[in-house]
């Protein structure tokens, strides 16, 4: 029989509240036997410094004299001066801070508790210890308040505090500043390091010689979008850079199924290295010749560190904890999702371009928590088949459309209006605008440019109060409905507008007419966090490939033209690159064998 919260043994429901309040007047744990000792060797060794610098930083001593100390210590250490007794309460008294750690007799008291700096790092590794423990404690308390608020979704609770949890398994600082001079230092560092490689590539190496020259390879951090239409390969060229990530370097990979099972996934890549034919393959009509390359490969792929997950309807936030888990335990490189479209938001919204552009943003900051490169793969819409040359362009991933040069955008330093040509004529970056967040709140944002969409086939929305705008006929506007684009708005349907330039809420205008203008040049903005800006008085969104480092298209000519010069070859067209440039990068394309290869130059096809 389940127990009552009244009955005897059983929790009341503020006893978890009352447990942390008992709580709250222990002393965090620390060990100050362990700092000094840190102290004393880093004032008899400047190699003890060194050795300790790598476990622990200030903010890991429980004593704020400790802290101070340390500081000094380090300071004397990195202008390559000398850090003794002497010279770090000459460095304290200079700072203004000799008697705030009990003056020269403490500093002359550090020094006479240990005898041989020798096992500096052992004494390091126990304050690090306790600062760790002090750390989850108050990532603790944060959770508990964070279990007891109602203003913050469950969902959200939960995504959260995973989120702080990892950040201390990670042994990372909350809320670290970091000085130009450290950055520095490391960056410099990095450029050594990079001299002594002697290699173009940066970053992680996808197998894709071309490719990896274009970008230095996936960088940490990055978002990269990879996006084409049905049958073009999109799924087979990220299994091949998963395995080659994988097996040829051993570096974890984790691959997200939302549209292939497993062994579907696993039957394309052993096909790819085994180079073996797919068909025969799937159905077990292998040949002799088959069976020695058949087994190799799965040598190879039993001992690569690729990890699979086909869970139906898997959410944002599960494959964030999922994510944070395999890193943990295995390590994690690389993060794969196929594809966007299919993935689901762990929270309510009011329109599919909406939860898109949600998706596109989380898996940016998932890429970021992590430290590495997140590859997404999208479906693109059927535009590219209504033109003569089909070949993709950014304005067939977004799910946002466009709006003419002369649209009015509202600054929010100024209260301004400046149009969109006028910004991409004079180049204009990171401009503050009014944008609405999700509480339907007028808050300020960054549009960081304004890029050409090409020509489309214009239409004018206006309202009941007099607001114009010329949009394409995609292009979503804030309604009491949530985010519709403008063909799917109806005359009398609620339109938002700003109440007035930088009030906290929004009103809504009737719409009165849609008028059919023809084809202009049109236009689109990137709007950081929120993805809508204030354009002639109404509230509308901007692209979602805005938070993808780089966008490329897929595209193979044989599809649509089975008697192309161009068969067997594929097009990989990069269509953005926040930090380097664009160009179309060819790949041969050997479909039965589930695989993309290396064009090699001047010779046709060469192995990937």
């Amino acid at each position: 029989m389940a127990v009552e919260p009244h009955e005897v043994g059983a929790p009341s429901p503020a006893a978890p509240h009352r447990a942390l309040t008992a709580h709250e007047d222990r002393v965090p744990p620390h060990d100050l036997d362990a700092e000094v000792s840190v102290l004393g060797s880093m004032l008899l060794s400047r190699d003890a410094i060194a050795e300790v610098s790598e476990f622990i930083g200030a903010d890991d001593f429980y004593r704020g004299a400790h802290r101070t100390v340390f500081e000094a210590a380090r300071a004397l250490y990195d202008r390559g001066e000398p850090a003794d007794a002497v010279t770090v309460a000459d460095e304290l008294s200079r700072r203004g801070r000799l008697e705030d750690v009990g003056g020269r007799v403490a500093l002359a008291d550090i020094l006479g508790r240990v005898s041989t700096p020798a096992n500096a790092p052992y004494y390091a590794r126990i304050v690090a210890g306790r600062a760790l423990r002090r750390r989850l404690i108050d990532v603790g308390t944060t959770i508990t308040r964070l279990g007891f608020s109602d203003d913050v979704p469950p969902e959200d609770a939960v995504d959260s505090s995973e989120a702080l949890v990892f950040r201390v398994a990670q042994q990372g600082r909350l809320s670290e500043l970091v000085s130009m001079k450290d950055l520095l230092n490391e960056t410099f560092e990095q450029i050594e390091r990079l001299h002594e490689q002697d290699s173009a590539i940066t970053g992680l190496p996808t197998g894709f010689a071309d490719f990896d020259e274009l970008t230095a390879g996936l960088q940490p951090s990055n978002l990269v979008i990879l996006a084409a239409r049905p049958a073009m390969g999109k799924s087979t060229l990220v299994t091949n850079m998963a395995t080659n990530v994988a097996v040829e370097q051993r570096r974890p990979v984790v691959l997200f199924s939302l549209e292939m099972s497993r062994m579907e996934l696993v039957m394309r890549i052993l096909a790819g290295q085994a180079r073996v034919d797919s068909d025969r393959l799937r159905t077990g009509r292998l040949r002799d010749p088959d069976w020695p390359k058949l087994s190799q490969a799965i040598g190879r792929l039993a001992e690569a560190p690729l990890f699979i997950d086909d869970t139906p309807g898997i959410n944002l936030m599960e494959i964030r904890s999922r994510c944070r888990r395999l890193k943990q335990r295995h390590g994690l490189d690389l993060v794969i999702l196929d594809y966007l479209q299919l993935m689901e938001s762990h929270r309510r919204v009011d329109s599919r371009v909406q939860e898109v552009a949600e998706l596109s943003r989380g898996l940016k900051v998932l890429a970021k928590e992590l430290d590495l490169p997140v590859i997404a793969l999208s479906q693109l819409n059927r535009k590219p088949e209504d033109r003569t040359d089909r070949r993709p362009q950014l304005s067939d991933l977004r799910e946002s459309g466009c709006l003419t040069a002369d649209t009015r955008v509202l600054r929010c330093d100024t209260d301004a209006e400046v149009t969109l040509g006028a910004m991409l004529e004079s180049g204009d970056r990171d401009v503050p605008v009014w944008t609405v967040d999700r509480h339907l709140r007028l808050v300020p944002a960054t549009m960081s440019h304004v890029f050409p969409s090409g020509v489309k086939p214009v239409f004018r929305l206006a309202l009941a109060s007099g607001q114009e705008v010329k949009a394409s006929a995609n292009h979503p506007f804030l309604t009491v409905d949530g985010w519709r684009r403008l063909d799917e708005l109806e005359v009398g349907g609620r339109v938002g507008v700003p109440h007035r330039p930088g009030a906290s809420a929004v009103r809504w205008e009737p719409v009165e007419r849609v008028d059919a203008l023809g084809p202009e040049p049109v236009f689109d903005a990137t709007v950081d966090g929120t993805h809508n800006f204030v354009a002639n008085g109404t509230i509308v969104h901007n692209s979602i490939e805005q938070d993808a480092d780089i966008v490329s298209f897929i595209y193979r000519d044989e599809v649509y033209n089975p008697d192309s010069d161009s068969a067997g070859e594929a097009e990989l067209i990069v269509a953005k690159h926040r930090n380097g440039p664009l160009r179309t990068v060819r790949l041969a394309f050997i479909g039965n064998h589930s695989r993309f290869a290396n064009m090699a130059r001047g010779m046709g096809p060469g192995p990937a």
